[in-house]
């Protein structure tokens, strides 16, 4: 696979993404309560890498399946990431009031309408993968994919990331309490996203297996160069300003092991995960490639 291809496919599968979010959570002007949605649309078609639904779509295709199958769970999962980052930047959270360049959820909506909003968000994703089963998927795959991403948002994953983040704020950490913090609070969402594509396929144990392992060391992968992007990225790339984990005082890869150990870290992390995919041969370059991606991004 060439650049122009990789390209190609991301856009495909964003294109997917996107058609479908608006139709699972369309425009409701003549209720009421019509700010709900306005407020969830706002935040869900703000944009953003779709890593996740990506994730799902390809380790789909890569096992065998039809991505219209999957393409229920990849929505329902960028509708968990989404409610995380209006929870995320609320006040009691992390105080940001700004995402993807525009006013946060709560800057544009108030505190209530922008929790109401992530709480809506976090239960349409349910209902949404369950329409995996209506889109051709077998049932007990549907909720195997249901029962992965309530697992991975929950109290075993994401949900427990950020209480640890909370808990650790000010306190002196270790490099390996943060690696757990983090492969909870994102590297959780990040194996989901894999795992579900692989179950909606039916992927064999090895499959599954270099699946998470290619997901799991991404995932880390991610979240140092986030960490690098808030100390030396660009504001105006990011949609949001820089500096805000050293001005919140969280512990951070770039504060505990420096800039240069922390790109060596993505680097290697970067080839690890493609290694893992060594079962899958030649057809696993669009993942690969998509590593390679992650780990040069700037925003």
């Amino acid at each position: 696979m060439d650049k122009v291809q990789f390209e190609a496919q991301m856009k495909r599968y964003a294109q997917m993404t996107e058609a479908a979010l608006v139709r699972f959570v369309p425009e409701q002007p003549e209720l009421p309560e019509h700010i709900l949605y306005e407020a969830m649309r706002y935040s869900l078609l703000a944009g953003g890498k779709r890593l996740r639904p990506v994730l799902v779509f390809a380790f789909c295709s890569l096992c065998g399946g039809n991505t219209e199958t999957a393409l229920p769970a990849a929505c329902a999962i960028e509708m968990v990431h989404t409610y995380s980052l209006i929870h995320d930047d609320l006040p009691c959270m992390d105080n940001d009031d700004l995402r993807r360049g525009r006013p946060s959820s709560h800057k544009q909506f108030g505190e209530a309408n922008a929790l109401l909003a992530g709480d809506a968000l976090l239960t349409k994703a349910f209902e949404t993968v369950l329409a995996c089963r209506e889109a051709g998927a077998q049932e007990s795959r549907t909720l195997q994919a249901a029962a992965i991403l309530a697992r991975a948002a929950g109290d075993h994953g994401m949900v427990a990331g950020q209480v640890l983040d909370l808990l650790n704020e000010n306190r002196a950490i270790t490099a390996e309490e943060l690696i757990d913090l983090d492969a909870k609070k994102t590297g959780a969402m990040i194996r989901a996203s894999a795992a579900m594509g692989c179950v909606l396929a039916g992927a064999a144990a090895e499959q599954k297996c270099a699946a998470d392992a290619y997901a799991k060391a991404l995932g880390l992968a991610f979240q140092i160069q986030d960490d690098l992007l808030d100390v030396a990225g660009d504001a105006a790339l990011l949609g949001k300003p820089t500096g805000s984990d050293a001005q919140n005082d969280k512990r951070t890869y770039v504060a505990l092991l420096g800039l240069e150990a922390s790109r060596r870290a993505v680097a290697d992390l970067t080839d690890q995960a493609k290694k893992a995919l060594a079962p899958f041969g030649g057809k696993a370059a669009f993942l690969c490639m998509l590593a390679d991606r992650m780990a040069a991004r700037e925003s």
